[in-house]
């Protein structure tokens, strides 16, 4: 009898691993497991909104906003080795499950949670131009806020052992993949800049298509990268050194039903500015009026882009493994301010492949012939 049963158990715990398998088995598809109508469309009722400017106050806004439905901290950045030009993005995402309550935070226990995270690293190795073909690595994870397995302070940000930690410069970062480690010092060296009106972005027409927005647009970034493309290959470390980005937002509902998608620069120019700009898409793929910026001088002043400052046009597609055309090359025009802009990516294939379908990579930037500045640009919405 007791063998029976032992065999049962062992049957149904059989069933339960090849379920499980069957569960996390990526799906052949090229489109997101994840929406953006899912990520940042219309929130439940009991979020708060973005409806207007609101005072920052630092560090505590360096820490998580739970009231609202999603926020994140997302750093890119052009470092390089020595004769091996390289790109890293590392982003920390939350999403709010159900409104905050009373009821909710009441409960006694290690295991409740309000909250689930989401975090991406990833690492452009452009090669060096011999031996080393270009390469993108990337590795994803997800946590509840359960048991501390993720979250974010005003001194550390973290989901398990990936983290980014306060220090009296900046940050230092760390995160280890299967294929690739980052271990990066983030020292900001200039202000924080206020996206928008006062740090109040406005994403689209309706009430609350809004966020809180903040960067830190240059930070002097040096540490290490790891590389082990394969168990038969040896792991090589590289020195590297150069220019990252911050962004923080948070909000709930971001984007309109009428939108598809966003183009998002930010770019390093030799000449000590900096430059990000995010054209938003109508559902016809038309630029739409909420599309913004923000010009940064290399004293720290700013000056707030609007939809008729600006002009990017796709001038160059990649079309990917699934026939999905991404735009990698532009062409940016600011009239205003004398800036011609031609956008060129460090390689073409730096397309995410996991749970969220995008394209976010290293780009180059070109003044007729002569590269004038660096830095990255995120493509969203094309393959849903």
């Amino acid at each position: 009898m007791i063998t029976r049963i032992t065999i049962a158990l062992l049957f149904c715990l059989g069933a339960m691993v090849l379920w499980l398998h069957q569960q996390t088995k990526p799906e052949p598809t090229p489109t997101s497991t994840w929406s953006l109508d899912m990520l940042l469309g219309e929130a439940p009722d009991g979020f708060e909104r973005v409806l207007a400017p609101r005072p920052f106050d630092f560090p505590k806004d360096h820490a998580m906003h739970p009231s609202f439905r999603n926020e994140w901290w997302y750093f890119t950045g052009r470092i390089d080795a020595p004769g091996r030009p390289m790109g890293f993005q590392f982003t920390l995402f939350r999403f709010g499950m159900q409104p905050p309550s009373e009821e909710h935070s009441s409960i006694d226990s290690q295991w409740a949670s309000d909250q689930l995270w989401m975090a991406h690293v990833a690492l452009s190795d452009g090669g060096d131009g011999q031996d080393s073909p270009p390469r993108f690595y990337q590795a994803e994870r997800f946590a509840r806020d359960s048991m501390g397995l993720a979250g974010a302070t005003e001194q550390k940000w973290w989901l398990r052992d990936w983290e980014v930690v306060a220090t009296p410069e900046g940050w230092q970062l760390n995160a280890q993949a299967e294929d690739f480690q980052l271990s990066l010092a983030l020292e900001p060296t200039r202000p924080i800049t206020l996206q928008g009106d006062q740090g109040f972005s406005q994403k689209g027409p309706e009430v609350g298509n809004a966020s809180h927005y903040y960067s830190l647009t240059r930070l002097h970034t040096t540490g290490t990268v790891t590389l082990q493309p394969s168990d038969e290959e040896a792991s090589e470390t590289r020195v590297v050194e150069g220019l990252s980005w911050l962004d923080r937002e948070w909000g709930s509902g971001q984007l309109s039903k009428t939108q598809s998608g966003w183009d998002w620069f930010a770019i390093h120019l030799d000449d000590g500015r900096d430059l990000m700009l995010y054209r938003l898409r109508n559902l016809d793929n038309t630029a739409s009026e909420f599309s913004a910026g923000v010009l940064v001088e290399a004293t720290g002043e700013s000056t707030a882009l609007q939809f008729e400052d600006f002009q990017a046009s796709p001038t160059g597609w990649w079309r990917d493994e699934h026939g999905i055309e991404w735009p990698i090359r532009w062409q940016i025009e600011l009239p205003r301010h004398g800036i011609s802009l031609t956008v060129e990516p460090l390689f073409e294939a730096q397309r995410w492949t996991q749970s969220v379908a995008y394209w976010e990579g290293a780009i180059d930037v070109y003044q007729a012939s002569t590269r004038v500045g660096r830095g990255y640009l995120e493509l969203s919405g094309y393959a849903e």
